[in-house]
């Protein structure tokens, strides 16, 4: 069915569920899973005094690495094949989403999983959500999982 599923990570609870649908996944079709994680350096407050962009990057791959780790060892207790990838968006043309989209592209993956918030409202316009800008460019089939705190309120 699925040969090559790509689950972005970043840490969050979400994604740490959306991780754990997509073990669920590459196990029950021995399908290789790709564990991504993006750094996006946020260009705002580059103007400001004392900003400097490579502490902040820096602190964002120690982070992407801890994440990675978790998740390789979340991969061997399942039995599931693949390398956990940290990459990082090219400010000047990429966002997460489409950051995801090309290495989904240059993989290739058959089936994206990731986590999705639920933000609402005011929530959504501010924050916006990576989930549906992928949703909106992605190349082939993805899976959202809701937070668990989604999940109870639809209930």
């Amino acid at each position: 069915m699925y040969r090559h599923i790509l689950a972005p990570i970043d840490g969050s609870a979400t994604s740490t569920r959306a991780l754990e649908a997509a073990l669920r996944f590459a196990s029950g079709s021995d399908a290789e899973l790709l564990a991504l994680y993006v750094v996006d350096v946020p260009v705002i407050g580059s103007e400001a005094p004392g900003y400097d962009p490579n502490l902040v990057r820096d602190a964002l791959f120690e982070q992407g690495a801890r994440v990675v780790d978790e998740a390789t060892e979340k991969m061997k207790a399942a039995g599931v094949t693949g390398t956990p990838r940290v990459v990082e968006t090219n400010p000047l043309r990429d966002d997460i989403a489409h950051t995801i989209l090309r290495i989904a592209e240059e993989w290739p993956a058959d089936l994206i999983v990731m986590g999705t918030h639920g933000r609402r409202g005011f929530q959504r316009l501010m924050l916006g959500s990576v989930a549906e800008r992928f949703l909106r460019i992605s190349c082939c089939p993805v899976l959202l999982v809701p937070s668990s705190d989604t999940a109870a309120r639809e209930s």
